[in-house]
């Protein structure tokens, strides 16, 4: 009798883990609305995402979008996902955004862009990017009481920018390529930038040991004294 119960038991157990929850639809708004912001708190934004595209798509006019859109925004640039930030961030920008609120909106679309830039050294054409952003920014709204937070992020960039520039240079010295490292000094070399001022970037451990310090590196023994391929700009 005990087998036979636990063989039921056994059996049920097994359909009830293998049924498939019911898709959801055709709920109010206020439904799909409580929904995201509920999984929006417990951290759970792929289903928040889920239930933001149930409400625009089964209330396509519901004022209760607005919101949605911003707290959406505000969500993913809170869980550092600042390319999803951005697209809701346009949403809002493009449908919701009232003239008072532009520059708000702009303003955090920049400190998206910014706060995208962990490790500037990675990726240049991001900075430059974020650089046109911010510029647009202040042309746009030279009233706003984010300008200052914005020209902060800018300068931050160009010098970030030029940094970079001055690394490259120095690696092209070391491969006893003066050209080159004349070339990437002379890439809009930010004269009012005083060196001296300037601090180095905290390198964690981890990653000083492979990126080195822009002066040198443990790996330089392995780079050949070879004809190098890394830049066309390279001497001949």
């Amino acid at each position: 009798m005990l087998k036979t119960t636990m063989l039921v038991l056994s059996v049920l157990l097994f359909f009830t883990a293998c049924q498939k929850e019911e898709p959801e639809y055709n709920k109010p708004a206020i439904y799909w609305y409580q929904q995201m912001v509920k999984a929006v708190s417990n951290t759970m934004l792929e289903k928040a995402d889920g239930y933001y595209s149930s409400l625009q798509s089964e209330h396509i006019a519901s004022p209760l979008l607005k919101d949605a859109t911003l707290i959406m925004a505000q969500a993913h640039m809170d869980n550092e996902e600042y390319l999803l930030s951005d697209h809701f961030l346009n949403e809002y920008l493009r449908r919701y955004a009232t003239e008072s609120e532009q520059d708000y909106i702009e303003y955090l679309r920049m400190r998206a862009k910014y706060l995208a830039l962990p490790n500037a050294s990675r990726d240049q054409g991001l900075i430059a990017n974020a650089i046109v952003s911010g510029e647009n920014f202040k042309r746009k709204y030279r009233h706003s009481q984010y300008y200052s937070l914005v020209d902060t992020m800018v300068t931050r960039l160009y010098i970030a920018d030029a940094v970079l520039n001055e690394n490259i240079a120095k690696l092209y010295e070391r491969l006893d390529k003066p050209k080159a490292a004349a070339y990437y000094r002379n890439i809009k070399p930010e004269p009012w930038i005083n060196w001296k001022q300037i601090a180095p970037a905290d390198v964690p451990l981890y990653r000083s040991v492979f990126e080195g310090d822009g002066a040198q590196s443990w790996y330089a023994f392995l780079i050949p004294d070879t004809q190098s391929v890394v830049s066309r700009h390279a001497d001949d």
